[in-house]
Formats: structure tokens, sequence, C-alpha cells
């Protein structure tokens, strides 16, 4: 629709805001370096924990495997001594095939002599183990000796007791290789996450950078922009969001251009009229007789300039954000008896019969009256513009019960209310001309010399006009073989 510029004010100001771009900020504060720090703080969280939880599980189940196992030994070298031979014999025997498998160890005689060339066996030998060992009880311990962690089981045999050491970090060699392979593992997959996040932050935000790149050249005044549709879903949609914006607002202002040229041409016509003329009247080349004339044209000129400053003052008014009414109980039913008064009288004038039907013996609703009159009197003003002498103008006023609004992309169904239907008998509209029928300037410019035309703002300030209303307003084909505006407005009350 060819609007006045977006930036009128009810009061008549402008308003020219400076587009304000965000630039300069760390990459921290980037959607793209927010997801990857927080991609990177998952990942090495994630790492860590399962890389504490593995190391955890694998030594405590590595180090309990090694304690059954050292034990079973244990259990073995304590029934070899015992086997065959003299006690004595028999328990040194076990103790050098212990050497064989890793594992030191002492034994002790029933007199209390310890026997061993391992230094580490010898510490594990404390007194206390050596009384429970000669007491004919079994020794199963984990202790510190020579600053590691050693694992200790001890058996008694006929002979006193054997003592089995085994330093923890042999016993559990091949879980702590694991746990390194394990550890390895996780830091690969945490640096292939760090990588994969940050590529996909960088990924997602480059069509946002180009949204935002568009939405900044869009502020600074271009409208050739088109942002690739690509990324995510949501993303996908604000890019075609904002070309979808691009594409209106450049039509919009298209429109607008188109309107004031439209509008310079219509103030410039009545003022060239009217400086020619007073420059004949100051240079005094119009004669005495002439005068009255050449001062009729030029008051002519000056209403028609008049009437179009108000139809301009009128559509700015109406596009403000809080436009006045004043609203009270109202009959159209008497409305339409006064307009037909009015108009009756103007119609006849020019030879234009005018008939109101009203369907209904009152129609109440509450509204502006004032409003409302305005409305109807633009419709009928462009009615008998345009419909010759003999042809018809109808203003009919009914109830419906719904209201289906084709003008919108969309019709909806309000509910009840009041339709005031103003038909002529005049050329009429095409199918092309009801759609923006009521689009500033435009059927006035499409007709322009074709047939007698107003300001091309009158139609606007209708449609203006229904809207503050609270009802809508459609353009048709009338029955009458003319143009058909059908007024609707809300009323629960109406029968």
């Amino acid at each position: 629709m060819t609007d006045p510029p977006d930036d009128w004010r009810g009061d008549g100001s402008a308003h020219d805001p400076a587009p304000r771009r965000l630039g300069g900020g760390s990459w921290r504060a980037s959607l793209s370096g927010r997801i990857t720090l927080l991609a990177v703080g998952i990942a090495v969280l994630t790492a860590l924990l399962a890389g504490l939880l593995a190391v955890g599980l694998t030594r405590s189940s590595a180090e309990e495997s090694a304690r059954r196992t050292l034990s079973r030994i244990a259990d073995a070298a304590a029934v070899r001594a015992d086997a065959g031979e003299a006690a004595r014999v028999s328990q040194n025997r076990a103790v050098r095939t212990l050497g064989g498998l890793g594992v030191e160890s002492a034994s002790v005689t029933q007199r209390g002599a310890i026997t061993s060339t391992s230094p580490l066996a010898r510490q594990a030998m404390t007194p206390s183990r050596q009384q429970a060992l000669l007491a004919g009880r079994s020794v199963s311990a984990r202790d510190e000796i020579a600053g590691g962690t050693v694992l200790v089981e001890g058996r008694p045999t006929e002979a006193g007791g054997i003592i089995l050491v085994q330093r923890r970090a042999d016993a559990t060699a091949d879980a702590d290789r694991l746990v390194r392979r394990v550890l390895l593992a996780l830091g690969i997959a945490a640096a292939i996450a760090i990588a994969v996040s940050a590529a996909m932050a960088r990924r997602l935000a480059r069509p946002l950078r180009h949204t935002a790149d568009a939405a900044h050249s869009l502020a600074a005044g271009r409208r050739d922009v088109a942002v690739p549709v690509e990324g995510p879903t949501e993303v996908a949609e604000v890019a075609s969001a904002l070309n979808t914006l691009s594409a209106s607002l450049n039509r919009s202002e298209g429109r607008q251009r188109d309107f004031l040229l439209s509008v310079s041409h219509d103030l410039r016509t009545p003022l060239t009229g009217i400086s020619g003329y007073a420059e004949s009247l100051a240079s005094g080349v119009v004669p005495a007789d002439e005068t009255a004339r050449v001062g009729g044209v030029v008051l002519t000129e000056a209403r028609r300039l008049e009437r179009l400053v108000g139809d301009l003052l009128d559509l700015a008014r109406l596009g403000a954000d809080q436009p006045r009414l004043v609203t009270q109980d109202t009959d159209l039913v008497s409305l339409g008896r006064e307009v037909e008064s009015v108009w009756g009288k103007r119609c006849a004038a020019v030879g234009v019969p005018f008939t109101y039907l009203p369907a209904v013996g009152r129609a109440h609703l509450s509204t502006d009256p004032a409003r409302v009159r305005q409305l109807v009197d633009g419709l009928l003003e462009n009615a008998l513009r345009v419909t010759p002498s003999g042809r018809p103008i109808v203003v009919e006023i009914r109830a419906v019960a719904s209201h289906a609004h084709q003008q919108a992309e969309t019709a909806t169904t309000p509910g009840p209310g009041y339709v005031i239907e103003v038909r002529d008998g005049g050329p009429g509209l095409t199918d092309a001309d009801i759609p923006v029928a009521f689009e500033p300037s435009v059927l006035h410019e499409r007709y322009r010399g074709l047939r007698p035309v107003g300001t091309g703002l009158g139609l606007a300030i209708v449609g203006r006009l229904a809207a503050l209303l609270g009802g809508t307003v459609e353009a048709g084909h009338a029955p009458e073989g003319g143009a058909r505006f059908t007024l609707w407005l809300p009323s629960p009350r109406a029968e």
C-alpha cells in the first residue's frame, strides 16, 4: 500500500534513528565463542570425570584381583611347604619357588628365626605378624613400606610360617597400562569433541552473522539485501523473515516514492495556477472586467489545494498511534437519513438518482458517529464524482450475523454487526483494481485523464477510518453496474 512516509508521527514530526552496530566485542562474547567454550567445558569435564572414574575403578579392581591372586599363591606355598619332607626343608623350597614368581617372601621358624633374602619381606615380617603366624593364624594386609604400598599375605606352616610381599605397582602394572590407554583415548575424544564443537559453532554463527550484516545494511538504507537461507531451521527462518522484510520495505518505499511524486504533482498544479494569476494581477495585465473571473479561478484552485492538504492531514492523523474517538450509542438508520437529506439534494442537482435502503428498523451500536459520517461521505464523494447523470447511487444498511472480509489475505469472520453499503452506476472497478482500491493514489494514477479523479487519498482515508472504528471495508462490483463499497461495523446487538 502506498502509505505516507513511515517516519511521520501524529504530531507531524519525523524520526530517523541511526542504526547502532555492536562491534569490537571479544570472541568470548560472540555466539560462536560461547558455544565453543561451552562445548570445551563439557568435553573437558566429561573426560575428567570419565578418567577419574575409569582410573579409580580400574586400579581398585586390579588391586583386588592382585590381592586374591597373592592369597591363592600364599595358600599354595603353604601347602607345598607342608608336603612330604621335613617341614623346614619343604618351607625353604617354597620360598625359593616364590622368588621365581616375582613375589618376595620370608619364612619364620617355630623358634622365631626369620629367613629371607628380601629386605622388603623382612620389613613386612613385623613382630605382630610373626606372632600371628606362629599362633596358626593367616595374615592379609596392605602396608606402606620403603615409601611404597605393598600387599602382604601370610600363612602358618608346620615349620612356623611364610609371608609373601608384592609391591602394589608391580601387581597393578597391567592395569596401569590400561589406565594410560583409557586416559589417552579420553584425551583424543575430548580434542575431537572440541574441534567438532568449534566447527559446528562457526557453522551455526555464520548464517547469523550474515543475517546481522544484512539487517545493518537495511538499517543503512540498502534495499537489495538478500540473505542465504541456510543453517538450522530456526536460523533459516530468521533469514527468510529478513528477506521478506527487505522485499516488503522495498515495495513499501517504492509506493511511498510514487505517493510523494503524485502528491507533489497534485500540489504543484493548483499552486502553478494561483501563482500565474497572482502575477498577472500584480503586474496589472488583467483587465478590470476580468478581475472577478480571475479571482474566482484563484479561489477555486486555493480550495482544491486546501482540500488536498486537509486529506493529507487526515491521513497522517489516522496513522498516529492513538487517534481520538468519541464513542456513543449511535443509530445507523438515523445517520443514514441524515446522509440522505444532504446527498439526495447533491445528487439531484447533477441528475443522479439517490436511493436510501434501510433493511432494518434500527441499527444501534457504540461508535463515533462523526467518524462514520466522514467515512460514508468519503465513499459518496467518490461515487458521485464518477457516476454520470441518470445512473444511480444507492446507500443500504442491513444487519449481518457474520461478515467475511475478503480484502485480507485470508477471510475472517468477526461476528455480528451492521453493513453500510454504497453502490453506484459509474464505470466501476476492474478485478485488478479491487485489491488496491484503498491504497493511496493507486487508482488516482491509474485513471488520471480517463475519468474524474480526486486527490487520490479519499479511499485510503476510508480504509483507515474503518480500521479505526474496529470494522472493515471492501470493494467489489455493484449490481447497478459500477463499484460497491461495503463497510462492516461490529455490534453484538445486531439483529
